[in-house]
């Protein structure tokens, strides 16, 4: 995706750039004011009046100088991007997770792409139990007969192909797990952030109701910013990040969490 310089002090400039703000934004779910600026490559003055203009319209929200995707355009971000992105990456990060999973376990997969290649490696681990939220997931595994598949039940939610509400936290809290798997839109100053209420609810029941927790996330979610804390990285047993995780971003890691880099 290319910035636009061009036309920027016309209203046909103006709206090319307000399209750009946009997908930029959807792409990752959510980023700051001053990524935008950068992205746009023009002042915080104006990308301040682009988002009044996308907010008035209804499709991006900001709140403290974090921008996110509204729900309708978090569909056409999860459809384009979510699942087609990174995909080698992915697919390394789910090979690592699968070796946590044991035989005869019960495991729960939130609502995150980076699951589905887990959830096509666990016909080796069968018998199986998998506890999730996400459609795709249980797409997956629905044919699969050493699979006991759970859904969680919960409000259905479009754009994210996944189960919310306070009916999934429910039904998660009243179940117990021997390990998650699950991953984050963000992390920033030691924690993991999601965009979405909804989504960090349901991932933190999923944590409360594990006995192994694990996130898989790849290293550009060091270099973004999310709205909603969903817990502290020291909440983690296992992180399992990419290669290219630069070192900087290792150094900082709390101590006491087991690392794996794929």
């Amino acid at each position: 995706m290319a910035t636009t310089r061009r036309g920027r002090g016309s209203a046909a400039g103006q709206r090319q750039r307000q399209r750009a703000i946009q997908e930029f934004v959807s792409e990752a779910g959510s980023r700051t004011v001053e990524e935008i600026a950068r992205f746009a490559s023009v002042s915080a003055m104006t990308v301040y009046r682009d988002l009044g203009e996308l907010e008035r319209l209804g499709l991006l929200r900001r709140v403290k100088g974090v921008v996110t995707a509204a729900a309708s355009n978090l569909q056409e971000a999860s459809s384009r991007h979510r699942v087609g992105q990174d995909v080698d990456v992915k697919q390394r990060l789910g090979e690592a997770a699968l070796e946590f999973v044991e035989t005869g376990s019960a495991i729960m997969l939130d609502d995150s792409s980076t699951g589905l290649p887990l959830a096509r490696l666990l016909s080796r681990r069968t018998p199986l139990t998998v506890i999730t939220n996400y459609q795709p997931v249980a797409r997956e595994l629905e044919e699969n007969p050493g699979i006991r598949l759970l859904m969680t039940g919960g409000e259905y939610l479009a754009w994210a192909d996944a189960l919310f509400g306070p009916m999934a936290v429910r039904a998660i809290r009243r179940m117990r797990a021997d390990a998650v798997f699950m991953s984050a839109s963000a992390i920033t100053d030691g924690a993991a952030y999601h965009p979405t209420e909804e989504a960090a609810e349901v991932k933190r029941a999923m944590l409360a109701s594990s006995s192994l927790r694990v996130l898989y996330v790849d290293h550009s979610k060091f270099d973004r910013r999310a709205l909603h804390r969903v817990a502290p990285l020291t909440d983690y047993d296992v992180l399992i990040l990419d290669r290219d995780t630069p070192e900087d971003r290792l150094a900082a890691l709390p101590d006491g969490i087991r690392v794996v880099r794929v």
